[in-house]
């Protein structure tokens, strides 16, 4: 059983991450019809919002993609950025979908950054709190170590309603741009259904985890 899960926490991040890579290096090679690059598909998207105020900058790395809301900033990786493929103008259009996403307060999105302090406090220490006291046989110790992990899954948790809604808003978003004909929309939604696996993926193991030490919490109380 403990073989059966330990595979199970390996396999599904490596699942994820080859999902995501395999659609994003076949869609990447593939042009949009609208030749846009992810910085022209991200700009479009903004004024079409209103949102004139928030920029546009590239970052390096492989998929480093990321919305800044404290500086109001779409950064996209150096391929999406000057790329005009059906994969970059998605990625584009899902990171301006969490910048409309923060113009409009979506609550999901608030409760996320709210939960952030707390989350970074949970994955530093609670594995700290948890193996010292399974090495103390404490029980109380691991039961504070699971509270802060909890914090931690609940971020997980309520990054998939985050994602999943910024990639239903770029679907929207890039069709009306004019950046993707309808045949199109089909490989669009593989590279943005393909990305937000890696998300679920990390859900899947941080509930796992966490459901195993409350497993071993309750053994050592019934030991007591």
């Amino acid at each position: 059983m403990i073989l059966v899960y330990f595979a199970l926490i390996i396999i599904i991040p490596i699942y994820a991450q080859i999902k995501v890579k395999s659609a994003y290096k076949k869609y990447s090679k593939i042009p949009s019809s609208s030749g846009m690059t992810g910085a022209e598909v991200a700009r479009r998207i903004l004024d079409q919002n209103g949102l004139y105020d928030v920029r546009i900058e590239e970052t390096p790395g492989l998929l480093s993609d990321h919305y800044d809301p404290r500086t109001k900033v779409v950064r996209l990786s150096t391929n999406n950025y000057y790329g005009n493929s059906i994969a970059g103008a998605a990625v584009a259009a899902h990171e301006v979908g969490h910048a409309i996403q923060d113009q409009q307060d979506y609550a999901f999105l608030r409760f996320r950054h709210a939960l952030v302090p707390v989350a970074n406090i949970g994955s530093n220490f609670s594995w700290i709190l948890i193996i010292a006291g399974i090495i103390f046989t404490m029980a109380n110790l691991i039961l504070v170590g699971i509270i802060f992990m909890a914090a931690a899954v609940l971020f997980q948790l309520v990054t998939l309603p985050v994602e999943f809604n910024a990639s239903s808003r770029a679907m929207n978003e890039i069709v009306s741009a004019g950046v993707i004909r309808n045949d199109e929309e089909r490989e669009t939604k593989k590279v943005l259904n393909a990305a937000a696996l890696t998300y679920v993926a990390a859900a899947a193991v941080a509930v796992l985890e966490l459901l195993r030490l409350i497993l071993i919490y309750t053994g050592m109380t019934r030991e007591e």
